[in-house]
């Protein structure tokens, strides 16, 4: 063989060698953080997300600034830290009316925190600094705050609380989104909130008809980078607290995956809006990517 020949077989050989055995590149995630599987309509019906969790009581005496509560948290630190959101039970309510929220939201890959106020009777506007108090507290203080992404935030809230929600995101624009459940709140307009907000209101609300909370409330939203306004079909103002309100914790929870972890893959429950028997109106500004 001349040398030439044989050099040329040569190379091809150390080429053909170095494939076999040089190892794969490891698969990065399009997005760092995405956490569970690809979402189906399925899982975010499901009454359990993918992960195991646990939870944890916080004592009205061992923090300040807002009344104590129970901490929702994944059990497993190997898909890294997660997001946290906060969430305000509504004037009255104690943390037990919206406390389905937290295994719920959290088997989804979230540290939750359902929250007891300072007193029941609390305003929104009190009841917004509540939860960002928890929410310092998730981060700064509880034993889970190693588990926690201080940047990626949220709040939630029923009634009050869910104008407290509003309030949240107007005073912390750094938080990632706000999801207020059949909000109440005297102020009407909310043109310097700038947190991404999905509203659920109930169409046969009473005690805060969307006439005049939750439809101007969304209406308002002028400066908000996305906004969607969810109201349910024949449902009354306690729809977000009675025990498991599937549409409500689809459409939430697709909210706080898509703008608190970033999330497309949840776009698709979002964009182009969901319809059926359980939503009597939806508004948004699609697309969100």
């Amino acid at each position: 063989m001349p040398f030439s020949a044989f050099r040329t077989a040569l190379c091809a050989a150390a080429v053909s060698a170095a494939l076999l055995v040089a190892p794969a590149a490891p698969a990065q995630a399009a997005n760092p953080y995405e956490r569970g599987p690809a979402p189906t309509n399925a899982s975010i019906e499901a009454s359990r997300g993918s992960f195991a969790i646990a939870q944890v009581t916080v004592s009205r005496s061992s923090v300040t600034g807002f009344g104590g509560g129970t901490v929702y948290y994944p059990t497993s630190t190997t898909a890294g830290t997660f997001g946290a959101v906060a969430v305000s039970p509504g004037f009255t309510a104690s943390q037990s009316s919206i406390a389905w929220l937290g295994p719920r939201l959290a088997s989804q890959g979230f540290v939750v925190i359902t929250i007891d106020t300072l007193s029941t009777l609390d305003q929104p506007d009190s009841r917004g600094s509540q939860l960002l108090a928890a929410l310092d507290y998730l981060t700064q203080r509880s034993t889970v705050r190693t588990r926690i992404d201080a940047t990626r935030l949220g709040v939630m809230g029923h009634s009050m609380g869910g104008g407290g929600s509003l309030a949240a995101a107007r005073t912390r624009p750094a938080l990632q989104a706000a999801v207020p459940l059949t909000p109440w709140h005297g102020t009407k307009s909310w043109t310097t909130v700038r947190v991404p907000t999905m509203i659920i209101g109930a169409e046969n609300d009473t005690v805060a008809p969307v006439s005049s909370h939750s439809e101007p409330f969304y209406t308002s939203l002028s400066a908000a980078p996305d906004k969607a306004y969810l109201e349910l079909n024949n449902a009354s103002h306690s729809a977000p607290t009675s025990g498991g309100n599937v549409t409500v914790a689809k459409y939430s929870l697709s909210w706080l995956k898509r703008f608190i972890d970033n999330d497309t893959r949840y776009d698709q429950f979002l964009c182009p809006a969901p319809s059926g028997s359980a939503i009597q109106e939806y508004r948004n500004t699609c697309p969100h990517s």
